[in-house]
């Protein structure tokens, strides 16, 4: 991925994404595209505009922290996305604008810790992933909440983002589908620019960016973004909508993977559908019709 491009295309997505009335300017009337100005932004930034101009076209190696952070608050900038343009500023300056040889791609497996770990959470799902959104491993809780995408993966790890976009089944299991496609697409956008020389990561969005127009039109928005916490819905085929708080946990002394763990407030009718989905895939083989018969059993019973 080109340093050069994506630094220019990222300053113009966010330049496009602000409009006058955010940054207290006036609109007027001869705006002729969205968002700001480039000699708005360089105002705003503290920059002259022939500074910011050179940086928009991508030649940001050397600019200061303190440019940087000016532009990240004139822009609006999360956490997420002042963190991006400080990393590709970073690669610029270092060099790696010059083409370097594609890392091969080394899958992470659980140490036996870290898999007695996730095998002794039994009241909440566990899931590890990567910044290219592999699911690399899970609790029973959490292969019973993800066993659509898990059986019907085609590659191995199975993938979030492959599930997301080539697999009909996962508009009906994400309520929210529009918003996690966002969300999923952004997660790869910010793992390009951690590791840009990816091989994997590399094919994934060739491979996605071909069979899907709809990915392709949300990785051209350069979203990025911080997996940390929040709330997740579903729809389970055996237990219906369920909705999940998530935090995301970084594994110390494990990079590039990540622990979430979706629980939900003891009492709750969503805590209640989650205990029953882990009281099914604790007494079977996790078959689909082994298991909803024993969640109708337990329905029964309760």
């Amino acid at each position: 991925m080109d340093d050069r491009s994506e630094v220019r295309e990222f300053l113009m997505s966010r330049r496009a994404r602000v409009e006058p009335e955010q940054v207290g300017l006036p609109r007027g009337t001869d705006r002729r595209v969205p968002g700001l100005r480039r000699g708005e932004v360089a105002a705003l930034a503290g920059v002259s505009v022939e500074y910011y101009a050179r940086l928009e076209r991508g030649a940001i190696g050397g600019a200061s922290t303190a440019v940087l952070d000016g532009l990240a608050r004139a822009l609006l900038m999360d956490d997420a996305e002042r963190e991006h343009l400080h990393r590709i500023a970073t690669r610029a300056e270092t060099g790696s604008r010059r083409r370097r040889p594609e890392t091969p791609t080394k899958v992470w497996q659980p140490s036996p810790s870290v898999r007695w770990f996730l095998d002794s959470m039994d009241t909440a799902a566990g899931l590890i992933g990567n910044g290219r959104t592999d699911l690399l491993a899970w609790n029973a809780l959490g292969r019973a909440l993800m066993d659509e995408m898990i059986t019907t993966a085609t590659t191995s790890p199975p993938n979030f983002a492959r599930f997301i976009f080539l697999e009909p089944v996962a508009r009906r299991f994400y309520p929210d589908w529009d918003a996690w496609a966002g969300v999923n697409v952004a997660q790869l956008r910010t793992e390009a620019g951690r590791n840009p020389h990816d091989k994997a990561l590399h094919d994934l969005v060739g491979e996605l960016s071909t069979r899907s127009d709809h990915f392709r039109t949300l990785w051209g928005r350069h979203d990025v973004w911080h997996h940390e916490s929040g709330i997740k819905r579903y729809h389970h085929h055996l237990v219906g909508d369920i909705e999940l708080h998530y935090n995301g946990l970084d594994l110390v002394g494990e990079p590039g993977v990540q622990l979430t763990v979706l629980t939900a407030e003891p009492g709750s009718a969503d805590h209640e559908a989650l205990q029953l989905l882990g009281v099914a895939s604790a007494r079977t083989a996790a078959s689909p019709d082994a298991l909803l018969a024993t969640l109708h059993a337990e329905r029964h019973n309760s």
